[in-house]
């Protein structure tokens, strides 16, 4: 998939774009990215790094950063991504401009979006511009109760089924592999600490069934309180894994919640509690 900063980037092409923040690119934005591809044209999507709430005033706790996003859209046949930098020279942008320099010149004939997708300047712009400057406009439905915002809702309420419904695969967390206290391979239940972007969502505190590079994953979410921590971590025990992960991105599927964090009386509670999230974890059933 070619990833480009400006249209003129992208080269000359006939394309049907979708457009949108797709964050987290949920069973709705799968639907707007269908209908672009259903155009036969070449297929491309137009988004926005960083959200656009997020300049606009708001704070935004991401489901997927920009790298996952990317993936994901690759995932679903995209074979063009305009990736434009949402700032306030943007967000001014008169809505005709941004149909003319940045659709029109991204080689757009087909555009699909949302029924309530705006853009342009005080999101003057809308799909009925876009049809009068002679774009081919697919309105896309809104599917009912799927919505970032609910995602988020969902996981934030440790939810993680219903997330995953509306996602169409398991809720994640992500992050770069970095050294922790060693403390889990001291346990003889080795983990991947992960440097979590502050803007990615995160589950509640907890352990968690999981997955990543294709192994079941023990996920420890919290400030590891048997020890009196305070910091809060991401940390991944991977069933039957050996390797070095550091330094290393790490997508990590959270499938369901096994148990609260806790402190125990001992270490041998420690390892026991540990060594049942482990066959929890093997016996766990992954998202439909």
């Amino acid at each position: 998939m070619r990833v480009a900063r400006n249209a003129a980037e992208l080269g000359p092409a006939r394309r049907s774009v979708a457009i949108g923040s797709f964050d987290g690119v949920h069973r709705g934005h799968r639907r707007v990215l269908e209908a672009a591809r259903a155009a036969h044209l070449r297929p491309a999507v137009v988004t926005f790094d960083p959200h656009p709430r997020s300049v606009l005033g708001g704070r935004v706790e991401l489901l997927t950063t920009t790298e996952r996003r990317l993936e994901l859209l690759a995932d679903y046949g995209i074979e063009d991504v305009l990736l434009l930098q949402f700032d306030e020279q943007l967000a001014a942008m008169p809505a005709e401009t941004f149909a003319e320099d940045v659709l029109r010149a991204a080689g757009a004939e087909v555009v699909a979006a949302g029924d309530a997708f705006r853009f342009g300047h005080a999101r003057s712009g809308d799909l009925d511009l876009l049809e009068r400057l002679g774009f081919d406009v697919r309105r896309v439905p809104l599917v009912e109760n799927v919505s970032s915002s609910h995602v988020r809702g969902l996981v934030h309420a440790g939810e993680l089924a219903g997330a995953a419904r509306l996602l169409g695969r398991a809720p994640e967390v992500e992050g770069v592999v970095v050294r922790g206290d060693q403390r889990g391979r001291e346990l003889g239940f080795p983990t991947a600490n992960l440097d979590v972007p502050a803007t990615l969502l995160v589950p509640p505190d907890g352990v968690y069934a999981g997955a990543a590079l294709g192994h079941r994953a023990a996920v420890s979410i919290g400030t590891n309180p048997h020890f009196g921590g305070t910091a809060r971590r991401v940390e991944a025990h991977l069933l039957d894994f050996d390797g070095d992960l550091y330094g290393r991105r790490l997508v990590v599927e959270v499938w369901s919640r096994l148990r609260d964090q806790a402190r125990f009386d001992s270490r041998d509670e420690l390892v026991a509690a540990i060594a049942a999230d482990v066959e929890r974890t093997r016996s766990a059933a992954a998202p439909p």
